[in-house]
């Protein structure tokens, strides 16, 4: 029996089957020593299974997987994947508590670019921003600066920005129709509701969702595991645990600044091939960065992420 693993808790998956029943199974013993990168079994992969005289099933075979969202476990040492067999990536921030992160949306939109995924940004509870009928206070402008300028930014490098609020309903026309076409996976910080989105898209989700913590102004994790939320549009959604931060695997600086669309126009200015865009003169990337035509912060997430190194090779033991 053929089927899509939609959830996984201690050893077991939950497994939707195309006949359109829920079986739960176990990873059967051979399979756990198959070289694979990160988890051998996520959210997403299609498998097969069959069933035991006692009842109880076990997971046979895992197909290949034409997509996958991967980024360096804890530790830096190992893979995490994600997700896989997804369509694309729908980064989710908030315009406010907490504040939007460049250097993390950054990290996870090249991660999007990595994975040859369709990366989108979702800048999300903008009515906690909107400029009151009063002069707004010096901390409004300045959380409704941050978030404006990188609305304008990834906009303007040519990425997808929706700006949503489950509260007052803006953009969420816009939002549920990406959600209900393909296979997405939401991902993002705590606190930034992507829960709450999911349950403004399917009223009756009844998705568990949190308060920011006062002390610290972080989301408090409410998704403890990453699972598959089917929507009854007919889209599937990987809903993930929110991290506070994110390392890049398994790209190296080649690979890496072609995950930088801003960087295109200005590559073939560069006077040497194979130019890292650090510290080689006649740099295109350096000339258009001195002329304000790349972003300085985006600059500095590209740097940040050559320097840490794409972690070890896929074939070496970490990275199986």
């Amino acid at each position: 029996m053929k089927g899509t693993v939609f959830g996984t808790q201690g050893g077991v998956y939950s497994i939707h089957l195309d006949s359109g029943e829920v079986m739960d199974a176990s990873l059967r013993g051979r399979l756990k020593q198959e070289a694979r990168t990160g988890d051998r079994v996520v959210i997403g992969d299609r498998v097969e299974i069959a069933t035991r005289r006692d009842g109880t099933a076990t997971i046979e075979a895992v197909d290949s997987r034409r997509s996958q969202i991967v980024r360096k476990g804890l530790g830096g040492r190992r893979p995490k994947v994600v997700a896989a067999n997804v369509d694309r990536l729908v980064v989710v921030a908030s315009a406010t508590r907490p504040e939007p992160r460049q250097t993390l949306l950054d990290r996870l939109l090249v991660i999007g670019e990595a994975d040859d995924l369709d990366p989108v940004l979702v800048m999300n509870k903008i009515d906690l921003v909107e400029t009151p009928p009063s002069a707004p206070c010096p901390e409004q402008e300045g959380e409704e600066a941050v978030h404006s300028r990188l609305i304008r930014l990834y906009r303007g490098i040519g990425y997808s920005v929706y700006e949503t609020s489950a509260l007052t309903g803006d953009g969420m026309p816009e939002l549920e129709s990406v959600l209900c076409s393909g296979t997405s996976a939401l991902i993002g910080p705590s606190g930034v509701g992507k829960s709450t989105l999911l349950n403004a898209v399917q009223p009756g989700l009844g998705l568990k969702t949190g308060e920011l913590s006062h002390k610290k102004g972080r989301g408090r994790h409410t998704t403890v595991s990453a699972r598959m939320i089917p929507l009854d549009c007919g889209g599937l959604v990987a809903d993930t645990p929110g991290f506070s931060d994110v390392g890049v695997w398994g790209v190296d600086q080649r690979e890496l600044e072609g995950c930088f669309p801003d960087f295109h126009p200005f590559r073939g200015e560069c006077q040497f091939r194979g130019c890292t865009h650090l510290h080689e003169p006649n740099c295109g990337v350096q000339a258009a960065l001195n002329r304000s035509e790349v972003d300085g912060a985006r600059f500095e997430s590209y740097r940040g992420m050559v320097q840490e190194g794409p972690g070890p090779s896929p074939g070496s033991p970490q990275g199986s």
